[in-house]
This record gives structure tokens, C-alpha cells and sequence, in this order.
């Protein structure tokens, strides 16, 4: 396990020694923040909490089946070397952001792919940090190495400066969409879903989430951050997020579920799985949403969820509750939604519990590892980090990951969209492509 410093030179995560300095700061533009800092660049919202980050004063990276453990001991080792300030405010802590790829078996591909620079698990500790809540917003500046402590203030120092000037950016139009090409095609797609559908039927089976890339080509390259706005504008309920390595293209998106969520010794997570559309009037989004309360294959699909997070957590809780299941609206899907709570026994990692959880069969589906190769061998493109695990945490061990959905891989005047959709018994091809359309929505609003 190595750490690679902001020299680019590679050092052992156990050598690495550094410092944090931090400061209060009025409220700057998230916008204009996100589009100073450097690569590595990370943002990340939620109804709560605004996390702006750039630059990497250190780097783990893992692949493989033991990726999770490997990166939670390499925080460890990180953290417990990391000197921080005495007094320093809760919210403006130094975090590690990142994120895993599905597949366990996944590696950089390199070269002109698509996922080039997204390895099988990567995490930043940033150089610098901006963190905004209710309560206020900080500057987290961080180094390692020689003379790390005069850097990382010589970092605040420019930030503070900095924040100042940054200029209050007007709005730029949407790149525009030249061309739109799915993978699978329409009768790909349904082949795999009767293909799946049988298995199903001959229990081999309870339910595989397949996903279709779609591909779009630009009129323009895309304002990622500009992006990355609108969504927070449209979708203030949801976990926005955006992962862009030092060269690749940029991971971006505004997902509605939660995978997990740890402080201290509480659990948060939800089951997000079944959907329709939303009305053209409220009387309409009302049936619309009482159709899919009453609908037993949504309700089927979802409790085969919920049940299978609250079978995940059993081994680590004292005590798991579970909420009324509801329907969550978003501006062009609603899902059925169960919040589910849990008090775990010990002191737990939040990467132990990010491996117990992923992939929620919200994503995968039942028996998990049947599911996975059948994903595996059926889907026609590869998933890098989409659907994954995407997030942050803390010295504390504890921190909030996302599952990595309604999201967008931004390069050059392109990007590729993905969505899924869960199959099971009495799955009919043609209404889960018209969940795919469904689920596109958000990204293509931003981008068309």
C-alpha cells in the first residue's frame, strides 16, 4: 500500500507524516471554489453539508477483494500520523474522499478509456478543504513530508486570500446533446431482461439489477461545477457528488441513496428500489404514486431489499429499526423508500460497513454473488464506479457514503450516462426501459 505525496513521489502510508491548519472563512461560491482548486477535485452535498476539495497532500489506492480493508488500514495509519490543531471545529475535520468500483476484479484501464484514472478503490486526503453547514464554513489546509507545517499554512494563507477575489460566475447554457447511443440497444435490452427473467422462473435467481450505458457526444466540453449547481438546485434532498482524479475524465452526479451513513455507533441507511414517473398534475403524480404503493412487483422488488440490508447489518447491530416505507418524489421519479436505523454492538469502521452493505440488492440483487456474475456476464460495458460506493470519512473512522447512481462520466465534448433497473419474476422489457429513460432524466437536463 503506497501514499503518493503532492511531489508525485511514492512513499509507504505508514512514512507519511502531516499537518492541518484550519480557519473560519465567510461563505465564498461553491461554484467559483470548485472551479479554483486543482485536481484531484472532490464535491460533495447533501441537505446539510457542503464539502469543496482540491489538490492532494496524499493518495491510497487499492484494488481486489480486500480493497476495503486495505484502504481502512491505510486511513488508519494516515489519520494517526495526521497532527491537527487543538480546537479545531467538528465540521472543518480533515476527510479522505473517494470511492470504490463495483467489481472487485475492476483495475485502471488506462489509456483512452472512459475510466481511466479510476482504479478499484482511490482516496485523497486534499490539500485543501472548504466544508459550509448551518453552522458556519471552514478552510482545512493539509500537507506531508518536509516542512509539512509551513506548507500547509503557507496553503490557508493563499486560500484566505484567495477566497476573497474568487469572481461570482454567471451561469453557462447546458453543452447540448449531438448524438445518444445506448448500450444495449432497445432489443439488447430486452433480450437481457428475459434472459434474466428466466432465470428467475427457474430460481436460479430473486432479482439482478442490469444497467445500460448510454454514450452522448457534445456540442461543448461540460461545465462540470456549472453542472454540478443546477443539480444541487434541483435535487436539494439528494447526496451530490463529484470525483475527478489528476487526469481522467470527471465522475459527477446527484444520487438519492444513501448507503450508509456512521457516527459513533449509529447506522443510517435506507432501501431505495421500485419506481415510476411523476404526473403532469398533482392529481396524476398522486395515482402515479399510489399505483406504486399498491403495485406487488415494486413492493416485491423492494422488500427483497430491505430485507437483505437489514440481513447485512444483523452481525454488527444491537438493535435495528426499521421506518414506514413511503414514497419519495424527485423531480422526474418516485421510489418507494424505508429508512432503516441500527446501534451496533462495537466500535465499527464505517469502510467494515461499506463492504457488509455493497452492493445493496438496490443495485445488484439476490443471491448476491449468482447476481453479480450474472451482471458480470451479461452487461455490455463496464461499470467502473458507477452504482459503488462514493464518499468520505474521518480520523473518527466514521463518515457518509453514497451509492454512486444518476450519475455521469464527463471528458471531452462526450459523456456516458448510466442507469439500472431491477429484474425480477414479472418484469416486462419494454416499461424497465421506460424506467431507464426515467432515471436518465436528471443528466439529461443538465446536459441537453
Amino acid at each position: 500500500m503506497e501514499s503518493v505525496r503532492a511531489d508525485g513521489q511514492a512513499v509507504p502510508v505508514s512514512e507519511v507524516t502531516g499537518v492541518v491548519k484550519s480557519c473560519p472563512v465567510e461563505r465564498p461560491s461553491v461554484r467559483a471554489m470548485l472551479q479554483a482548486v486543482e485536481r484531484p477535485r472532490f464535491a460533495w452535498g447533501n441537505a446539510t453539508t457542503t464539502l469543496v476539495a482540491g489538490g492532494a497532500a496524499a493518495t491510497i489506492a487499492a484494488g481486489g477483494r480486500e480493497r476495503f480493508a486495505a484502504v481502512k488500514d491505510a486511513a488508519n495509519g494516515l489519520f494517526d500520523d495526521l497532527q491537527t490543531p487543538d480546537g479545531l471545529h467538528d465540521d472543518a475535520r480533515p476527510r479522505l474522499f473517494g470511492g470504490f468500483a463495483f467489481h472487485e476484479n475492476h483495475t485502471d484501464p488506462g489509456g483512452d478509456d472512459i475510466w481511466s484514472g479510476y482504479p478499484g478503490a482511490q482516496f485523497v486526503l486534499p490539500t485543501i478543504q472548504l466544508t459550509m453547514t448551518t453552522d458556519g464554513a471552514w478552510l482545512t489546509a493539509a500537507a506531508t513530508g518536509v516542512d509539512a507545517a509551513d506548507r500547509a499554512t503557507e496553503t490557508l494563507e493563499k486560500w484566505q486570500d484567495r477566497l476573497v477575489s474568487l469572481p461570482d460566475l454567471a451561469p453557462t447554457a447546458p453543452p447540448g446533446i449531438t448524438s445518444r447511443n445506448p448500450t444495449p440497444s432497445k432489443s439488447g435490452w430486452r433480450e437481457q431482461v428475459l434472459s434474466a427473467t428466466d432465470q428467475v422462473d427457474r430460481g436460479t435467481l430473486q432479482k439482478v439489477v442490469l444497467a445500460q450505458s448510454l454514450t452522448l457526444s457534445l456540442e461543448r466540453d461540460v461545465d462540470v461545477p456549472d453542472a454540478l449547481t443546477r443539480l444541487s438546485q434541483t435535487y436539494p434532498g439528494c447526496f451530490r457528488f463529484l470525483f475527478e482524479p489528476a487526469v481522467g475524465s470527471t465522475f459527477f452526479g446527484a444520487t438519492p441513496e444513501r448507503l450508509v451513513t456512521l457516527d459513533g455507533r449509529t447506522v443510517r441507511t435506507e432501501a431505495l428500489a421500485g419506481s415510476t414517473g411523476r404526473g403532469e398534475t398533482a392529481a396524476e403524480d398522486e395515482w402515479l404514486a399510489s399505483q406504486l404503493r399498491e403495485s406487488e412487483k415494486d413492493v416485491h422488488e423492494h422488500e427483497l431489499v430491505a430485507d437483505a440490508i437489514r440481513a447485512q447489518l444483523s452481525p454488527l447491530a444491537a438493535d435495528i429499526t426499521t421506518g414506514s416505507r413511503t414514497v419519495r418524489q424527485l423531480d422526474t421519479v418516485q421510489h418507494l423508500q424505508t429508512p432503516i436505523r441500527a446501534e451496533l454492538a462495537a466500535d465499527t469502521h464505517i469502510l467494515s460497513l461499506v463492504e457488509a452493505l455493497h452492493p445493496t440488492p438496490a443495485v445488484g440483487g439476490l443471491p448476491p454473488d449468482i447476481a453479480l456474475r450474472t451482471i458480470r456476464e451479461t452487461e455490455a460495458f463496464d461499470r467502473g464506479w458507477y452504482a459503488a460506493p462514493i464518499g468520505w470519512l474521518d480520523a473518527d473512522g466514521d463518515g457518509t457514503f453514497a451509492v454512486a447512481i444518476r450519475s455521469a462520466l464527463a471528458g471531452e465534448r462526450s459523456a456516458t450516462l448510466f442507469a439500472g433497473a431491477g429484474i425480477v419474476a414479472d418484469s416486462d422489457p419494454d416499461e424497465e426501459w421506460d424506467e431507464l429513460q426515467l432515471k436518465y432524466g436528471p443528466m439529461l437536463d443538465e446536459l441537453a
